[in-house]
């Protein structure tokens, strides 16, 4: 892997083997230590328990021509480095937002604690894994998966305060919390991640879909967007990384920062 933006002489130097200070290549082609991919990826300062405010991530990834899944799934278009991203971000959030859709086809589990991030998580003073949020307006899930019955970290379960209140006990009684947080059916994006605040849960991190991934944007609460863009040309009609009616006006966010590895490129843009 190697740092693309911002480079930097000491960035270029350390990457190509030179002394810091030095000029060297854009960035030698090597595998990170989980130490610099967690601080590539840290959260700002400002966020935590620490902080008065939630951050919230995104983490997606699209093919060339747009495509955020092939054959319903985002693991075809993804990479080895992909995933090491993958689980730097998640060792690194408190909560994992992921709507039901996506529960369902991507076969969700419970976040494991990783001995790994075990030192780094308590010295932020989080637990041993993120919690799975999930987002579900119908809670139409299947309680008996271990997401729900043996997690780590009680799974929790987003919805309104119309969800049939069946399915709310059937989730209580799997073990699931359910936070209220919205007044109909649906779920309100900005008390949503209010509530996952109110709650302990500052540093916030998405996987989507593509569905959920709108409608934060539709709602002006995401903070940043870390797309990985996999070399791949998919044609077909995937769904892209956010869907759902169209913003009045484009958001625009701001690149961060940008690695490279065998033709795959991890972005980081944050909100203007």
């Amino acid at each position: 892997m190697r740092r693309l933006f911002p480079v930097t002489d000491e960035t270029a130097a350390r990457d190509s083997g030179g002394a810091p200070g030095t000029a060297g290549a854009e960035g030698a082609d090597r595998e990170w230590a989980l130490e610099e991919l967690a601080a590539a990826y840290a959260y700002p300062s400002g966020s935590g328990p620490a902080g008065p405010e939630p951050w919230l991530r995104a983490n997606m990834v699209s093919t060339l021509d747009g495509a955020a899944q092939h054959d319903g799934r985002s693991q075809p278009i993804s990479s080895a480095a992909d995933m090491r991203i993958f689980g730097t971000l998640r060792g690194l959030a408190d909560a994992v937002v992921v709507g039901a859709e996506t529960v369902r086809q991507e076969g969700y589990r419970p976040a494991r604690a990783r001995e790994d991030f075990a030192a780094l998580r308590e010295a932020a003073g989080q637990g041993p894994a993120p919690a799975i949020a999930v987002v579900s307006a119908s809670l139409d899930l299947d309680f008996s998966l271990p997401l729900f019955t043996s997690p780590l970290v009680p799974t929790l379960v987003l919805t309104g305060a119309a969800a049939a209140p069946d399915r709310v006990a059937a989730a209580e009684k799997a073990g699931a919390q359910v936070v209220i947080a919205g007044d109909g059916m649906g779920v309100d994006p900005a008390r949503a991640v209010r509530a996952l605040a109110d709650r302990g849960l500052y540093r916030l991190l998405t996987e989507g879909g593509p569905r959920l991934l709108g409608q934060l944007v539709a709602a002006g609460v995401l903070d940043e967007l870390c797309l990985t863009v996999s070399p791949m040309l998919t044609a077909g009609d995937a769904q892209r990384i956010a869907g759902g009616p169209p913003v009045a006006v484009p958001r625009r966010f701001e690149l961060t920062s940008l690695l490279e590895e065998a033709g795959f490129l991890f972005s980081r843009y944050r909100r203007t």
